[in-house]
């Protein structure tokens, strides 16, 4: 069938790395914690920073609907296009829209999709607690210490500041495959996927939070989720553009202050998937209607009422079709 998902039988989708994601997180494990990949499946991939929305939402959704298997892992982003567009999920998670390129793929492969705007993110800098120097860092700082020629260059806090210390200062952040690394090298580097290599790349933020709270001289980005799940482990640096620094908070990015730090993140839905498929339209429309509820647990940011509204209707039209 162009454009639906393949369907695989009997294929185990967990792995350690999502057991060690909910030791880590304080999560009670369930029988979702390994799922078995079966014809009648709705698969989720893709961006792990979108992962706890998804996989909160599908937990809220099988509660009630028991019949229902919702098999969510997380690949990054970029690695969630790759899948989704050969028509391997019906649902990517997203840390930023489709690009040109992944547009192109899915159009080859006969793949429609519907684009589900779900909730607002914030790029978090973040340190050790004991740092006691760091406070905020400039645009013009970040920039100098992520470019391609500050490898090997920029080494220790004194390159980034002149009165930080002249110590090393270790590196980490999110991997290639991620759409925040897509982000935040374009919002800070100036330029996609452009950045020194010398650092500890993971698409997996908990695996981040945990080295960074482990090593006195770290600096790294990822979610605000990651942060807030992690706030009592790490110090969160404000950011300053132009003449004020701000910490990403629900207020500072809904006024649009934490720039260029945010941005909204997104579900992808097969929609050969959607008509084949009614448990997805229902588990979409149930995730749309219901976040604004629970998206506070997450840490994640909720958008206007209306965008959801206006969201809902564009599903509910989608019903039948």
């Amino acid at each position: 069938m162009t454009g639906s998902r393949r369907r695989n039988s009997n294929t185990l989708i967990m792995s350690g790395l999502l057991s060690v994601v909910f030791m880590l997180q304080g999560c009670k494990e369930n029988n979702h914690s390994m799922q078995v990949v079966t014809p009648d499946s709705i698969i989720a991939s893709g961006s792990s920073t979108v992962y706890p929305l998804t996989k909160e939402a599908a937990r809220r959704f099988e509660r009630v609907n028991k019949d229902v298997n919702l098999a969510v892992e997380f690949t990054g982003t970029t690695a969630g296009f790759r899948k989704f567009c050969e028509g391997e999920t019906d649902i990517n998670n997203a840390s930023r829209p489709i690009n040109v390129s992944e547009q192109a793929a899915c159009e080859s492969k006969g793949v429609s999709y519907v684009e589900v705007p779900i909730a607002l993110d914030a790029i978090s800098i973040v340190v050790h607690p004991s740092n006691s120097w760091a406070n905020d860092i400039s645009v013009a700082e970040l920039q100098r210490l992520w470019s391609p020629e500050s490898e090997g260059k920029v080494m220790t806090w004194r390159d980034v500041r002149a009165s930080w210390p002249d110590e090393p200062i270790e590196l980490f952040g999110r991997g290639q495959d991620s759409g925040i690394y897509d982000y935040f090298t374009t919002a800070i580097v100036g330029t996609t996927r452009s950045s020194r290599k010398d650092y500890v790349a993971s698409e997996d933020e908990e695996f981040l939070a945990a080295q960074i709270a482990a090593e006195p001289s770290a600096l790294g980005f990822f979610g605000i989720g990651g942060y807030h799940r992690h706030w009592d482990e790490l110090k969160l640096l404000a950011v300053t553009n132009d003449t004020y620094s701000v910490f990403p908070t629900l207020e500072t990015v809904k006024r649009g202050e934490y720039t260029p730090l945010s941005r909204p993140l997104y579900l992808y839905l097969n929609q050969q998937s959607l008509k084949d498929t009614p448990e997805l339209h229902r588990f979409a429309l149930s995730y749309v209607e219901g976040i604004r509820s629970w998206i506070h647990f997450t840490g994640y940011l909720p958008f206007e009422e209306q965008v959801y509204v206006d969201t809902l209707t564009q599903l509910q039209q989608l019903e039948g079709q």
